[in-house]
């Protein structure tokens, strides 16, 4: 009799103790905090890495790193587990390689886990991505129109070069025929010059025998 009393109060106090299903939708639960072990990264921050960055530049925008092995400083390694207050646990793990300070490589294949781009965090995206794209483009513009503009002051250049050497043909040419000129009103009057003296030679000469033909005359017996 005195084990089924004592079952019989085992039994009630059991249920008094329970809590009714009802009542334990309506009864919050206790709060519990992330815990937050190693680097805390997020994927719209490890998608603005880009190859080529420096050092400097990759810890502006996640910080520093969870381990550098002293022995290979050239790798980063960002290592995180952590436990939601949700009961989730986030394990995730981003490796960088650098090559002269410069980043050569970025390994992904252990952030899985991370959570998905939020909407806020798609649109930002999404406007780096369009802004990257209009830069790019602006770039490859820019440098079309600088190789454009070098084109046509080459061809400016060659023009100028080529109209530079006509001008100085055509002026040689013209002194060529001005020297031709010259030389030939020079040789014109040279021979004028000397068919003067050899006429007045002649009507010297004639005059000279004429004198002695006369000297002569008188002076016959």
């Amino acid at each position: 009799m005195n084990k089924f009393l004592l079952i019989a109060f085992l039994s009630l106090f059991i249920n008094a103790c329970t809590v009714p299903t009802y009542l334990s939708n309506i009864i919050p639960t206790p709060y519990k905090a992330d815990v937050q072990q190693g680097s805390v990264l997020n994927r719209f921050d490890i998608n603005q890495l880009k190859i080529g960055m420096s050092k400097h530049q990759v810890r502006d925008i996640i910080g520093y790193p969870s381990i550098i092995d002293p022995f290979h400083n050239n790798q980063w390694d960002y290592i995180n587990h952590s436990s939601l207050g949700s009961g989730e646990i986030i394990n995730y793990r981003l490796t960088l390689t650098f090559e002269q300070e410069k980043l050569i490589n970025i390994n992904t294949n252990g952030i899985g886990s991370l959570p998905a781009l939020k909407f806020i965090e798609k649109v930002a995206e999404n406007n780096r991505i369009n802004n990257e794209k209009a830069a790019i483009k602006a770039k490859i513009a820019a440098k079309r129109l600088a190789q454009e503009k070098i084109k046509a002051e080459k061809a400016q250049a060659l023009a100028m070069k080529l109209a530079q050497e006509k001008k100085a043909k055509a002026a040689k040419e013209k002194a060529k025929i001005a020297a031709i000129k010259l030389a030939k009103e020079e040789a014109e009057r040279l021979a004028q010059e000397n068919a003067l003296k050899a006429a007045k030679d002649i009507a010297l000469a004639k005059e000279k025998a004429l004198k002695e033909k006369q000297i002569q005359e008188v002076n016959k017996p």
